[in-house]
């Protein structure tokens, strides 16, 4: 049988799983209700909330789009959440007040920034315990994020106005890199030699060369900018300004803010879906998503979640 006799006959989508052909989730944490809020991209209608403890924030999703790790701050812990049947399955005890979590490229390990203690705590997936802790300089860390490579974590200190680095092999922090006041969000170019920062209270982005750790750039943002997300083509960088209600678009080929783009009161963490096309900004008082079609930089959506939503993870 020819392929286009496959095709008309219906017998080619019986080759292709189910999940390659579904759009992806979005999981929104909201600390204010304890739940994580599943947002269906296709339709930007919410399916289910999942009961993840007390005040949720980081939240990071596997590869495969079957589990969930969200970090509960009072609890002092990392919730494991069962995708599938959408309820929690397992802890692991961080620390006293975990902050962002990050995951790596393979799903190998999470990356837990636990701020009380000023360090990092690494939780082996494979056998749901916390496998290491690397102490970091700067105070207060915020995120934990994994470069493309796997190799480094990049840590935001938010009361130490700097990025600590950490060696993910040798379980040691190997750099420190100085920004502005309050460092939030952190995110990395597609072949990981760029990484951005937004500071809060400097209202800026930096741009860091990854192997040399130099400021290779600043890029005036909005208002108490903090979350930042990256086009999968690495041709823009999304940032969101807290005290303006707007999301920033930087073109990173000139690092200059291209347009500023409306959102809900008090933008948060991001995320874009795989391809590119749509941006899910977490907005906390006003206990909604806001959904930006990033080819025409508008706002085409607004989804009501939880209370104080925290941020947006996708698959």
């Amino acid at each position: 049988m020819s392929l286009e006799s496959l095709v008309r006959s219906g017998l080619l989508m019986l080759c292709v799983p189910v999940a390659a052909l579904a759009a992806p989730f979005a999981y929104v944490p909201n600390e204010g209700s304890g739940t994580l809020s599943v947002i269906d991209t296709a339709t930007d209608q919410v399916l289910a909330e999942i009961p993840v403890g007390k005040k949720p924030r980081g939240t990071v999703v596997t590869t495969d789009g079957r589990v969930a790790y969200v970090s509960d701050q009072p609890g002092n812990r990392l919730v494991v959440v069962d995708l599938v049947n959408r309820k929690a399955s397992g802890e692991v005890a961080l620390g006293e007040s975990p902050e962002g979590v990050g995951i790596s490229p393979d799903g190998r390990w999470v990356a837990a920034a636990v701020e009380e203690s000023n360090d990092v705590a690494f939780v082996d997936t494979g056998t749901g315990r916390k496998a290491f802790v690397v102490q970091v300089r700067g105070k207060n860390p915020e995120h934990a994020v994994f470069a493309p490579d796997g190799a480094h974590v990049f840590v935001s200190a938010e009361e130490g106005d700097a990025v600590d680095v950490i060696d993910v092999a040798r379980r040691a922090q190997v750099a420190q890199v100085p920004v502005g006041a309050r460092p939030r969000g952190i995110g990395f170019s597609p072949d990981g030699r760029r990484a951005y920062v937004a500071a809060e209270n400097a209202d800026e982005v930096y741009v860091i060369d990854t192997a040399s750790y130099a400021i290779v750039a600043k890029v005036k943002a909005g208002k108490r900018s903090n979350g930042i997300a990256v086009h999968p083509d690495g041709s823009r960088v999304y940032v969101s300004n807290g005290g303006d209600a707007s999301v920033s678009v930087i073109d990173t080929a000139h690092n200059v803010v291209t347009s500023t783009i409306p959102v809900g009161q008090r933008p948060w963490n991001m995320a874009l879906t795989p391809d590119g096309r749509k941006l899910y900004v977490a907005c906390g008082r006003s206990g909604s998503v806001s959904v930006i079609d990033t080819g025409r930089a508008a706002r085409i959506a607004d989804i009501a979640v939880g209370r104080l939503p925290w941020g947006v993870a996708i698959r």
